[in-house]
């Protein structure tokens, strides 16, 4: 099944040896691109979903690195795997716990060990928990050296300002426990940043705001704000649509699927476009994890996640940027945490306490 994907873009690589040295460029910029609320194979890369991934399988594999064999060995929930992805190593932590990452996480290594400044760091995500997820707890980290973490739908409900019916498909805040209200505090952008830092008015926001279809067209409409307005070079977006298929809908599930693909399409067209990006910029695309699988008893499917079987844990990464093999499928297994190492490799810092490895197909 994995291998379906591969098909017209490139030769299998088992094993490979890097033909350069990398050497991270002062300019050198990455933005990283993940799916909170993980996508199966069989509504993906096997052969009955590709229609639903027609951007990332036609315009993004044939110019990436595409690994298919990515094991998250972690918690499979989403903000506690997205902190994991984030920190190189399996966070432990309660999914549904106000708390930061007990490690250092890439966007620290790269403020600190380049002295860069809090401009250049920042996290665009779902609102359900994740302000925490630009900064650690680790002592010699932390606030000082975080990203500044944009929650587009807490920024719309301050600025509406109360209930509004047509803003409720954008507002939906989880759909793995609806009950749950984490608290904000961390390095969160604030409504009254909102025209300083990204020159958007209130006003033109919500106006905006009214046009989209959902909140990860709101999240990756901030990013592209982010990208015109602040360039900075380290920037991570989680899109969260696809979650909707805790809800049951089959049909939401694969819409939400069909949009990331269109936005990470976006996201590249982005990239190519923006001077301070263009021939610069590394993009990395990855779910956190998949889902159950339909044969498995204890499971329920695409709903969930909860049964730790292959399916739910296996998933796939793609790579794409200047320096990067074009047109390659790596079919080794590789693991999530293995995501940070090569991060730090490509902008020129240290991962110290990442419990991954570089990916010598990338770096």
């Amino acid at each position: 099944m994995r291998g379906a994907a591969a098909l017209g873009v490139g030769s299998a690589l088992s094993t490979f040896a890097p033909l350069r040295a990398f050497a991270a460029r002062p300019s050198q910029k990455v933005v990283v691109v993940t799916f909170g609320g993980g996508a199966r194979d069989e509504e993906t890369f096997a052969p009955d979903g590709q229609k639903n991934i027609p951007h990332l399988l036609n315009e993004l594999i044939p110019r990436a690195t595409f690994f298919t064999q990515v094991v998250n060995q972690g918690i499979l929930g989403h903000y506690v795997a997205t902190a994991s992805l984030a920190t190189g190593v399996y966070e432990t932590f309660n999914n549904f716990a106000t708390v930061a990452p007990e490690h250092p996480t890439i966007f620290e290594y790269f403020r600190k060990d380049l002295k860069r400044p809090a401009t250049d760091a920042w996290v665009v995500a779902p609102s359900n928990g994740f302000n925490f997820l630009g900064e650690s707890s680790f002592k010699s980290y932390g606030p000082n050296f975080g990203a500044g973490v944009i929650l587009p739908k807490h920024l719309l409900a301050a600025s509406i300002s109360g209930s509004n019916p047509n803003y409720r498909n954008l507002l939906q805040d989880n759909y793995e426990s609806p009950l749950y209200t984490p608290d904000l505090s961390g390095r969160e952008f604030h409504l009254n940043q909102l025209d300083r830092i990204l020159k958007l008015s209130v006003s033109d926001f919500t106006a905006h705001a009214l046009t989209l279809s959902s909140a990860d067209e709101l999240s990756v409409y901030i990013a592209h704000q982010l990208m015109r307005e602040l360039a900075p070079s380290l920037l991570w977006i989680t899109l969260h649509d696809m979650d909707v298929a805790h809800s049951g809908c089959f049909s939401l599930y694969l819409e939400g699927i069909r949009r990331s693909d269109r936005l990470c399409a976006e996201i590249w067209n982005t990239i190519q476009t923006e001077p301070e990006y263009e021939g610069k910029t590394s993009m990395f695309i990855l779910p956190d994890f998949g889902r159950d699988s339909d044969t498995d008893a204890g499971g329920n499917g695409f709903q969930h996640h909860r049964t730790g079987d292959a399916l739910s844990r296996t998933t796939w990464m793609m790579a794409l940027g200047p320096g990067i093999r074009e047109g390659i499928t790596v079919d080794r297994r590789i693991e999530s945490i293995d995501l940070v190492p090569t991060l730090g490799a490509l902008l020129g810092c240290s991962a110290q306490a990442a419990q991954g490895h570089p990916l010598p197909e990338v770096v």
